[in-house]
């Protein structure tokens, strides 16, 4: 057993310090979820969606606990309240579809048979959630492996550990059945060891590329089912017809809320031409008014980036990007808080920069974007798919046909016109290239949490 410790990155401070499961309870809470989720999955779907959805009630009720709990575990400024409004959309959303997206599949009618598709539950699930949005990316698969019947065990990241201690706590307020959802204190030598031993259905990962390619060599050979979100550069195109005020507004904001460490944020941006000065001009005047501090205090807006090591590779991203010739247009004196080490970073906005920088083309998962002119669409689209990665791209733009016909071009997994950093749960949550293989929410994330099984009855 290994003692697991979140260290706040506003102070250094410890948070939390919780023990490792031993290996007799993992044994032990592997066995209980098998034999809860048998029990489970008999379970009227109508039962399983009253019990999740006090599971939601209670989860909301601990808001006013969670906002500075997070701020303390990770950064994000209690200024811009917890993650509970989207947690809340996605969980009922999914509650809500369950009925027809696990309703059994009919073909056409044929004389003397009775044909059809059962959607069964794959049986045991585990969830292993990461730090940045440690609610928001846990209940896009939480909640929906449940409805579908199954049972699941939680990781949640080290950084964030008493978050699943949060959905443990609101699991049984639910009344949940005994073992049916269970939170794990988990080292990274355990879950390879609980992969490796195909006592895992299905298993989701969000997280980076390298710990994607981890989770698949321990799961290798027990054909455990994957679903990885993993990492992104996810870009963004302003056209000259586009609402500049808007495109502003909301790329500043797309780039650097929650310091840049959001798993769809903006990292680059492609300009027309046309709106190039302007825009950049624009761009770097909102970023000034940023406040950067401590994230507890009301009044500030950015806050430190999670761990000191994340801080450093996007320190060392801006530096490389300006040796080669990039300006940097925020100046430091704005930002003191930022000492050049440690979690404090400061926003920054990067020009004269391309493709030969790290800072355009390898995530950085922080607080600095690049903006880079461009002539015409062609040169937008070859520019957005230089890249290994594919979850989002936003197009910002009047015209809506124009900007799904750009979008089919464009090499990701979802498309944005006039908006980014955003999840729709009605929609499918996936992506292309590095950023991982898999679907989650919308009705076809039902469809990873389930095995079709055909029923052929013929009468005689």
């Amino acid at each position: 057993m290994t003692d697991i410790v979140c260290t706040s990155p506003i102070d250094g401070t410890e948070v939390a310090r919780l023990t490792s499961a031993s290996a007799s309870v993992i044994e032990a809470t592997l066995k209980d979820a098998r034999s809860a989720q048998k029990i489970w999955s008999k379970v009227p779907l109508a039962e399983r969606a009253a019990k999740l959805s006090a599971f939601v009630d209670a989860m909301l009720a601990m808001n006013q606990d969670v906002v500075p709990e997070i701020a303390q575990q990770m950064g994000r400024p209690v200024k811009w309240g917890g993650e509970f409004r989207g947690f809340e959309e996605r969980a009922r959303h999914m509650i809500k579809i369950a009925p027809e997206a696990l309703a059994p599949i009919v073909p056409e009618i044929k004389a003397g048979l009775t044909r059809y598709i059962e959607k069964t539950p794959v049986g045991v699930v585990l969830v292993i959630a990461p730090w940045n949005y440690p609610y928001l990316t846990a209940v896009n698969s939480v909640v929906p492996a449940l409805m579908a019947g199954n049972a699941v065990i939680l990781k949640a990241a080290a950084q964030t550990i008493l978050v699943g201690e949060r959905f443990a706590k609101a699991m049984i307020a639910a009344d949940l059945p005994k073992g049916l959802f269970t939170n794990l204190v988990l080292t990274h030598e355990d879950t390879s060891r609980i992969l490796s031993s195909g006592a895992i259905d299905h298993c989701n990962f969000t997280g980076s590329v390298a710990g994607g390619r981890a989770i698949e060599r321990s799961a290798a050979g027990t054909f455990t089912t994957l679903g990885l979100e993993l990492g992104g550069k996810d870009p963004a195109y302003v056209r000259a017809d586009a609402n500049f005020d808007h495109a502003v507004e909301n790329l500043v904001d797309g780039a650097f809320f929650n310091s840049g460490q959001c798993c769809c944020g903006i990292e680059r941006i492609y300009v027309d031409e046309n709106l190039y000065d302007r825009f950049v001009d624009a761009f770097v005047a909102l970023t000034k008014t940023y406040k950067l501090g401590n994230p507890l205090d009301e009044t500030t807006t950015l806050g430190p980036m999670a761990t000191a090591k994340g801080a450093e590779i996007v320190r060392a991203q801006i530096k490389e990007a300006v040796s080669k010739g990039a300006k940097a247009h925020i100046d430091p004196s704005l930002f003191p808080q930022d000492k050049g080490n440690g979690t404090y970073l400061m926003p920054q906005v990067l020009t004269n920069v391309d493709h030969s920088m790290s800072v355009m083309i390898e995530e950085n998962f922080g607080p600095v974007v690049g903006i880079m002119k461009v002539k015409d669409d062609a040169e937008a689209i070859r520019l957005m798919n230089d890249s290994p990665y594919g979850l989002t791209a936003a197009i910002w733009t009047q015209d809506e046909a124009a900007a799904a016909s750009i979008g089919r071009e464009i090499e990701t997994g979802t498309v944005f016109m006039n908006r980014c950093d955003y999840l729709d749960p009605a929609l499918a949550w996936t992506g292309v290239k590095d950023t991982g293989r898999g679907v989650s929410l919308s009705e076809i994330g039902y469809d990873m949490l389930t095995r079709a099984k055909s029923y052929h009855l013929r009468t005689i």
